[in-house]
């Protein structure tokens, strides 16, 4: 995720949430209330609701009403809480990158806020930053793994890790003293999809 995630506060006008989107450079916004929890998620396309009903307020024809009346709502909003879309969809620092995917996918949100266990705002996700994730090659887990390693033995040259389709196999002679709690960081490294310990006691 990044951190700090942009947010905006519920009492914030229109305007000025617009001007923030812009800035940012982004095309929605977590809103929060003063304990920094998430209220919602105010978009590009909920701002263009009202911009476009304070352009043309009386749009004429069948299809003009039906428009008008399907963006009611969000047009009479003045400010980011009664502009934004709630509830919102949320995703906790914890949860697995697959999960997180699934849930942006089938709310067809471009950026995911990432809120604690108490709902409050510590970052946010975009898909992007997902589908890297999910297609991290073997290569960069190889790598991350052998860093991890490197930290933790003084003779990393003693163990030899291969990587495929993200399972990770360790073989070579391993202290039993360091072996589950090693194992156990390697497991942690994301997109690790399993262990296959080969190693044998030191």
């Amino acid at each position: 995720m990044r951190v700090p995630a942009v947010s905006v506060p519920g009492d914030m006008p229109f305007v000025e949430v617009a001007r923030t989107l812009a800035r940012e450079q982004l095309s929605a916004v977590p809103v929060v209330d003063v304990g920094d929890h998430v209220i919602g998620v105010v978009s590009e396309s909920d701002l263009l609701a009202k911009a476009a009903v304070m352009t043309e307020p009386h749009r004429h024809g069948p299809v003009g009403r039906l428009w008008q009346h399907r963006l009611y709502d969000k047009s009479h909003g003045d400010t980011a809480a009664t502009l934004m879309t709630f509830p919102p969809v949320t995703v906790h620092p914890a949860e697995r990158v697959s999960d997180a995917a699934w849930a942006a996918a089938h709310a067809r949100l471009r950026r995911l806020p990432v809120t604690d266990h108490r709902g409050r705002l510590v970052g946010v996700v975009s898909r992007r930053d997902l589908l890297r994730a999910l297609i991290r090659d073997d290569a960069e887990i190889r790598a991350e793994v052998d860093s991890l390693i490197g930290r933790h033995l003084a003779d990393p040259r003693a163990l030899r890790i291969t990587v495929a389709n993200g399972v990770v196999t360790v073989t070579g002679t391993l202290d039993k003293a360091v072996a589950p709690q090693l194992l156990a960081a390697v497991r942690d490294i994301h997109d690790v999809i399993q262990v296959q310990d080969d190693t044998v006691e030191d």
